[in-house]
């Protein structure tokens, strides 16, 4: 007994001790973005301020490149989910040919690595004559992000109850009527976890985009090519108030879905 207790605390330490070390960079972040900084350099602490909040859009390309990465995210996430909400709705309760390959297709693109994407898209858009720019970002972006929304929403499908809505069909909804009231509803948690997940994987990819971008400058290649200049605190900044904003659709989320149980 007293080595299962001895386990069970070595356990939760260690437990903790991961924690702290994920959490460790996104401190460092955020303490950063109130660093008083008297240099380029800002990777040693030198006072606090919260000046760097105050003058947040002072730099012009940075805050263009974040409205570029805002934007591009929030199309690429609504034709993300809208996508793949059909078609997680379509592998999650039908039975038709060629399903197994599908299956295959979708948790492939979940494990090719970046590298191999980018340089595929970019192939692609090259022998298509396509010009590289915001609207090639999205297209790659969709293309990454879409089978995570099919495997969040797939997983709500496989376990919803078919006698709901057939009740409601018995009750002389339409198939419309099923799908906005009984359908989509007992589905969204799925949703919204892709959609989470869709926007998440957008707005911080550098790998892919880097490959696609043409002269369209997103939020993450501005902070790769400003390290040699050295990154200013707008960008801790700018990190800190996204990752804020992450978490409280996070709270909010899990809030409503707790409420609903």
């Amino acid at each position: 007994m007293r080595g299962r207790r001895l386990g069970d605390k070595l356990l939760h330490a260690y437990t903790w001790l991961v924690i702290v070390w994920l959490s460790s960079p996104i401190a460092v972040m955020i303490l950063f973005g109130f660093n008083d900084k008297k240099s380029k350099s800002n990777t040693t602490w030198q006072g606090f301020t919260l000046k760097w909040y105050d003058r947040l859009f002072d730099i012009s390309d940075l805050t263009v490149a974040l409205q570029n990465s805002l934007v591009i995210a929030l199309v690429s996430t609504v034709i993300t989910v809208v996508i793949g909400t059909m078609l997680g709705l379509a592998v999650g309760r039908y039975r038709f040919r060629g399903q197994g390959v599908t299956n295959f297709l979708v948790f492939a693109a979940i494990s090719t690595p970046e590298l191999v994407m980018g340089a595929s898209l970019l192939s692609l858009f090259v022998s298509g004559n396509v010009p590289r720019d915001a609207n090639t970002i999205i297209i790659s972006h969709v293309l990454f992000s879409l089978s995570f929304v099919v495997v969040t929403v797939r997983a709500r499908v496989i376990v919803l109850d078919p006698a709901m809505e057939e009740a409601a069909r018995d009750l002389g909804a339409t198939a419309w009527g099923t799908f906005r009231q009984v359908t989509l509803p007992s589905i969204m948690p799925g949703v919204l976890a892709g959609a989470m997940l869709a926007f998440a994987l957008s707005i911080d990819d550098y790998v892919v985009t880097s490959f696609v971008n043409g002269s369209t400058i997103t939020f993450p290649l501005w902070i790769v090519g400003s390290v040699k200049t050295g990154i200013p605190p707008q960008v801790n900044v700018m990190g800190t108030l996204i990752f804020g904003v992450g978490v409280l659709i996070a709270i909010a989320t899990s809030v409503a879905a707790r409420r609903r149980a």
